[in-house]
């Protein structure tokens, strides 16, 4: 990579751009209230060309840049010490166009506008995640996992364009027939490569209706066993599960199961739920506007930041494991005395997942054919600095405990890694990386908050 000038770009040199703040602001911390950071100042573009003279300008001065969108890393990957934060807050166009199926979204824009703007022509995207307040940007530098994440693949794996500024300061515009190295390795690249500025997203048909299935397990087996099956067919459009607490110390297991409906009268549920083992007496069933199913995480959002939850420290971990694996290390987990807090303070997400439908080339997974997602999203109780580092400890322990079974973690975690972990994360695809790192960003100074590099 090129050696930076050396010269130190301060907040009163960038007098060129009125858009600039020396004050950080939010962009010092983020939603998971765990590290925080000293940037230089914030750059807030109302435009992709003020972007790209920005990071012309910084780059060769091998000054970190990082793009932020809803803010909602929780480890520090999206902030930048020493460096300048670009708030993409601007970029937020959203775009739809009915005749080709597809949208346009600047990176700043959140899923919510996505939704908003979709279903105003019937259509949405086939894969979304489940809360909806996050970026475009953001979103698909992860890759993106949703409920139908085991029909679907990733959201990042139905773009159809990008326009990106590099680490080198050019706008550049990619897909799979143009510059497909680049479009490679930013969908799932963790923001190594370039910056998002917008995305061009394919749609499909939305339903009106849908019907959700809450099925309640008490045994792990019987739930990991109906989550196989349905990951296997096409009966559900969605499906996810949690670990909810139960009496006495032990965890419940609920799947839940979404499929399209007609609004047609009487339904025959047993088509859908025939052959499954829950507790039938349990079971919820209701149905709801496909708007309101999207849309399910409001409410709980707007309680939780009600409460004050939502401010707090939110040490989350989020695996991939072999589907075979899974129902003895779950329920291994919730066991564990280090993760008690969860039943208090914390959701349990388990998600089936397919490896053929997980295409962007820079998501790591398993071996093996079926997959199963499991997030520990605790949080931490206020005034108590010493649970959080107790919590992130685990998740270091729980991660090599998980490697140990082929396991892989999802970045959007909070684990410190080191470039030596990195390099093991990615395993063959590293010096895919590597190049594509050499080429786009040569000043490696693009989000530097994750540590892949020395």
């Amino acid at each position: 990579m090129k050696k930076a000038t050396g010269v130190i770009t301060r907040p009163d040199s960038l007098y060129p751009f009125p858009e600039f703040t020396a004050d950080a602001g939010p962009a010092a911390g983020d939603f998971g209230h765990i590290v925080g950071s000293r940037p230089l100042g914030v750059f807030a573009p109302p435009s992709v060309a003020a972007l790209r003279d920005f990071v012309a300008l910084v780059g060769p001065r091998g000054l970190p840049v990082t793009a932020r969108g809803g803010g909602y890393s929780v480890y520090g990957q999206g902030q930048a010490e020493g460096g300048y934060v670009v708030d993409l807050s601007a970029l937020d166009e959203v775009r739809c166009t009915s005749a080709t199926r597809t949208l346009t979204a600047g990176a700043g824009a959140s899923w919510s506008e996505v939704v908003r703007a979709a279903l105003a022509e019937g259509l949405t995207p086939p894969v979304l995640p489940d809360h909806l307040g996050g970026s475009v940007g953001g979103l698909l530098s992860t890759g993106g996992l949703g409920g139908s994440s085991h029909r679907h693949g990733l959201v990042a794996d139905h773009v159809r364009e990008l326009e990106v500024v590099t680490g080198a300061g050019d706008l550049v515009t990619c897909s799979r027939e143009r510059h497909p190295d680049l479009f490679d390795a930013v969908l799932a690249g963790l923001g190594q490569c370039a910056v998002i500025v917008s995305a061009t997203l394919e749609l499909v048909p939305a339903p009106a209706l849908v019907r959700r299935f809450r099925l309640y397990h008490h045994s792990p087996g019987t739930f990991f066993a109906d989550q196989r099956a349905l990951a296997r067919d096409d009966r559900f459009s969605h499906v996810c599960g949690q670990a909810r607490p139960a009496l006495g110390g032990t965890w419940d297991y609920m799947l839940e199961a979404v499929a399209p409906h007609t609004g047609q009268l009487p339904c025959d549920d047993i088509l859908l739920t025939g052959g499954l083992a829950h507790d039938r007496n349990t079971e919820e069933i209701e149905n709801l506007s496909y708007e309101e199913f999207v849309r399910r995480m409001d409410r709980d959002e707007r309680i939780l930041r009600t409460t004050g939850e939502w401010q707090r420290p939110h040490p989350w971990l989020t695996l991939l494991l072999p589907e075979e694996a899974a129902a003895d290390f779950v329920p291994t987990v919730l066991a564990d005395h280090a993760q008690s807090g969860l039943r208090a303070c914390g959701v349990v997400q388990l998600r089936p997942l397919i490896s053929r439908t997980l295409r962007a080339p820079l998501l790591r997974r398993p071996s093996g054919e079926l997959l199963c997602l499991l997030s520990l999203m605790r949080t931490a109780p206020p005034g108590a600095p010493e649970n959080v580092r107790e919590a992130v400890a685990a998740n270091r322990a729980l991660y090599e405990r998980a490697r140990e079974l082929g396991g892989v973690l999802h970045p959007t975690s909070a684990l410190p890694m080191t470039c030596g972990d990195w390099r093991t994360h990615f395993g063959p695809a590293w010096e895919t990386l590597a190049r594509a790192k050499e080429r786009y960003d040569p000043y490696s100074v693009l989000t530097r908050g994750y540590g892949l590099w020395p």
